[in-house]
């Protein structure tokens, strides 16, 4: 950011990416909560040498800035302060604007292994995260949501102690094995007996070092009985519904939820909700290269990569739903779980970190999903 941008951002004042604060009498106290804040969203920049006055922002500078810097790093690479110092010397500068020195400390998005960035020795208490102008201290929930995602190990890989086969629901694994065999007749995994066939897809699992073997966390939310997936996951729910009517006093023309009536598991709702998603959907008249009619269009791609991706992607430890909502002029999907990857690396396209390998890998058997990065690209595709 340059003397002329921060001249302009004083006119336009804060926001998601830009924090202004004072430092008249040293490093400010909150620089901190912003600095961790940043670094566990979308990153952004702390501008030192501007004072607040009746909702108008005012360029003072700073005294000593060469001070104020020492301080600011010996901070920075104190664990006790903070608990991964992700600054390098070039985002943080010394910028004349108008006579005055202004410091600029330019504070770069966290990755996942670095996540939660948080401060004073404590991640419940000292982890913070921007929302618009103002930074706010993260739930108890969210830090353990990225304490999670900071591991490298496969979320769907826990093996489920005290679980079995008798845990899955054994028509939801039937009509896996019809729908798999119809689109790959001859694939040696058909042969297999219901353990085997978990085992190559990643929901039976055995531990090398400790021995210990059993149906993973994967198994259970593809194929599982609802009294089994709320034994192992107490807050796991499902959520569709159909906004449709033009009745603001009615919630949903149609909802599937787990509700006892069916098993409720990834498998199940996937099939039950999108041909309802698409249902209505124009369809123009297309012929393929062999004449065959094509019955689909990219929305109807862009719509089962959503619906995939929710399923594939969610932390199933959160204790937020996963919803999926039909409006006439909108399609939602709402997911537990952060961005794993940086938002420009989203809409680039070509990278995938998924959080449930296994059930990426049982969803891909089907012909639905892949481990691509492309999924986005699809989406954007079908919009544009």
């Amino acid at each position: 950011m340059t003397a002329e941008e921060v001249l302009t951002r004083l006119e336009i004042g804060e926001d998601q990416d830009v924090e202004f604060k004072l430092a008249e009498g040293g490093l400010p106290r909150s620089l901190w909560e912003s600095f961790s804040a940043f670094a566990n969203t979308e990153g952004g920049v702390i501008v030192l040498g501007v004072a607040e006055q009746a909702e108008r922002h005012e360029l003072v500078g700073v005294r000593s800035p060469a001070k104020l810097l020492k301080v600011f790093w010996d901070a920075h690479h104190n664990p006790q302060k903070l608990s991964a110092p992700i600054c390098a010397d070039r985002d943080v500068s010394v910028v004349p604007a108008d006579g005055r020195d202004l410091i600029l400390i330019r504070v770069p998005r966290a990755s996942r292994a670095q996540r939660p960035v948080y401060i004073n020795g404590n991640p419940i208490t000292g982890t913070f995260k921007r929302n618009f102008e103002g930074d706010y201290r993260c739930t108890e929930g969210e830090v353990r949501q990225m304490l999670r995602d900071a591991s490298d190990e496969p979320q769907d890989a826990a093996i489920l102690t005290g679980f079995s086969l008798a845990d899955l629901d054994a028509d939801s694994l039937k009509a896996f094995r019809n729908r798999f065999g119809s689109r790959e007749p001859d694939h040696p995994f058909l042969a297999l007996d219901d353990r085997e066939l978990l085992r190559q897809l990643g929901g039976w699992r055995r531990d090398r070092s400790s021995g210990q073997e059993g149906l993973t966390t994967a198994g259970l939310l593809m194929f599982g009985t609802e009294r089994s997936l709320l034994d192992a996951l107490p807050h796991y729910h499902l959520d569709y519904q159909e906004q449709l009517s033009a009745d603001p006093d009615q919630r949903w023309t149609y909802r599937l939820t787990v509700d006892g009536k069916w098993a409720p598991n990834l498998f199940n709702f996937y099939y039950r909700v999108y041909p309802r998603l698409v249902d209505g959907l124009a369809v123009p008249f297309r012929l393929d290269a062999r004449g065959t009619r094509v019955d689909e269009t990219h929305v109807h791609e862009a719509l089962r990569e959503a619906l995939v991706n929710t399923l594939i992607h969610a932390d199933h430890q959160s204790s937020r739903p996963i919803t999926v909502i039909k409006r006439p002029d909108a399609f939602l999907f709402y997911n537990p779980g952060r961005l794993r990857i940086p938002r420009e690396a989203l809409y680039q396209g070509g990278v995938s970190d998924p959080r449930n390998p296994s059930l990426q890998k049982m969803f891909q058997m089907l012909g639905l999903g892949e481990k691509a990065g492309s999924g986005f690209q699809k989406i954007l595709r079908a919009w544009r």
